[in-house]
């Protein structure tokens, strides 16, 4: 084992370049792969904070059954709860908010409808649901802030969707870079390897210190990229926390803490995949 680090460590001193370019391209991706992954959990928080907010409003028209529309809307899938608001209710609650409604009231009498108050499991089926609601009989409107609703879910899954395509491009050019300097390696090496078979090694032991090398260059990358995610992001979060109150950051160790160690069993796997292709590859080459 002594004999594969040593080789290892020679072949990263003897192809510099190649091994430099190959642990900036990981610390890069892992470090960008680290933020997308915390960012992503910030959005889930938002949206859970969103689901448990968000509810759908369906005024009912005079007459209209309310306890079987409340039933008939209840089988509906994405519908987690249903509660009925009778006129009375609602006019309490308006004049507990705007105590000037009861001039009003008194005047015109209770001008507000009974409504339907539902929550959905997930924020998104904000809009189908309002949409069946809206069809069925004795319901007059629906209202859920399609305004707001819509365009923030919308927002969060774009930043969700391209965070992630932006880490699977990373990655694959990080794979490839693994590649190439594992393959110079194996190359300018190619006579001793070459003595190496005549004399009967076999391809395991020929191919141990690149795979030593790869494991290497992602531990210290993602060594690295965790240093600079840790501090980096917290300071951010602070920062967010001081502009945007309301919004929910994720700054507690038990959360950021996987991520880090996640970084590091990512770097290490990433860097043996791309040494296990490129010396199995080149091994065949040469058989």
């Amino acid at each position: 084992m002594n004999y594969h680090l040593r080789e290892s460590l020679a072949q990263m001193r003897g192809n510099a370049t190649a091994t430099l370019s190959t642990f900036i391209t990981m610390t890069l991706t892992l470090l960008i792969l680290g933020f997308v992954v915390l960012l992503t959990f910030n959005v889930d928080r938002t949206l859970s904070q969103l689901e448990s907010q968000v509810e759908i409003a369906a005024f009912l028209s005079d007459g209209a059954d309310g306890k079987a529309l409340a039933k008939q809307v209840r089988n509906l899938s994405p519908v987690t709860d249903v509660r009925l608001v009778s006129k009375e209710e609602v006019l309490s609650e308006m004049q507990r908010d705007y105590p000037y409604t009861k001039d009003a009231v008194e005047l015109t009498g209770n001008p507000f409808p009974a409504t339907l108050r539902l929550k959905v499991a997930h924020v998104e089926d904000s809009r189908e649901v309002a949409g069946l609601v809206g069809q069925m009989k004795g319901v007059e409107d629906v209202e859920y802030g399609a305004g707001y609703v819509d365009q923030t879910v919308k927002t969060l899954s774009t930043i969700r969707t391209g965070g992630y395509g932006l880490v699977a491009l990373l990655l694959i050019g990080t794979l490839f870079n693994i590649l190439n300097a594992v393959r110079v390696a194996i190359y300018a090496r190619r006579h001793e390897i070459s003595v190496m078979r005549l004399l009967g090694a076999t391809p395991g032991f020929i191919r141990t210190p690149h795979l030593i090398e790869g494991v290497l260059l992602g531990l210290l990358a993602g060594l690295l990229a965790s240093g600079l995610l840790a501090p980096a992001y917290l300071y951010l979060a602070r920062q967010v926390d001081l502009l945007v109150p309301l919004l929910p950051t994720i700054t507690d160790l038990a959360t950021i803490s996987p991520v880090l160690l996640g970084l590091l069993l990512l770097g290490a796997l990433v860097g043996l995949l791309g040494s296990l292709f490129a010396t199995q590859r080149y091994l065949r080459e040469l058989e």
